[in-house]
């Protein structure tokens, strides 16, 4: 979804299973996009791949490919700069969020801010400590077991990292209102940093 004149681009970064056609990442695009932000959706496996996905899941572990073709990405919209000459933000869900990481600590000149969504940043490995980039953690306030592995992933962060709580959600933010919650924090996050 392109703005008219947008202040940043926002790529989505998918995980455990899931697509570009995620309902809740579909949401939260929607409410970036009402922000003034540009956003891109795409699938970091091939049709193929996301069949091997079903069956092992392995792939979307894979930490290391999702954050390569991230990357490239990453590479193609500020070379090509599809929504003009605007910052980079990446937001990761779930294993999607560890390559997001991995991506923002190799490419810190191009990506300006990131979000997780009841993420599991945990898994960006020694790549967190590598990570210059703004980074905002929002995870359920009833999902504990994520609770504590973000709170582990911000201590490598450090200053850029910065966790949010939000009550009475579960890991999908299916509660009334939780998922609504995730999409204006993430906006705000990201129209400070980009501009």
């Amino acid at each position: 979804m392109l703005p008219a004149e947008p202040v940043g681009v926002v790529l989505f970064a998918h995980g455990s299973g899931s697509s570009r056609h995620s309902p809740r990442n579909v949401a939260v695009a929607r409410t970036l996009h009402g922000s003034g932000l540009a956003t891109v959706l795409v699938d970091l496996l091939s049709p193929a791949e996301d069949e091997v996905d079903a069956r092992t899941a392995e792939l979307r572990f894979d930490i290391g490919l999702l954050a390569s073709r991230l990357a490239g990405i990453i590479d193609w919209l500020a070379v090509e700069r599809p929504a003009g000459d605007v910052p980079i933000g990446l937001f990761g869900a779930s294993t999607g969020a560890a390559g997001a990481l991995v991506a923002a600590a190799s490419r810190a000149d191009r990506v300006g801010a990131v979000v997780s969504r009841g993420g599991r940043p945990d898994l960006a490995g020694a790549a967190l400590a590598q990570v210059s980039t703004p980074t905002l953690l929002l995870v359920g306030g009833l999902d504990e077991e994520v609770i504590t592995l973000n709170e582990r992933a911000l201590a490598q962060l450090g200053e850029v990292g910065e966790l949010r709580v939000i009550p009475g959600a579960t890991h999908l933010f299916e509660e009334p209102g939780t998922l609504e919650q995730v999409a204006d924090q993430a906006a705000a996050w990201f129209t400070t940093r980009l501009r």
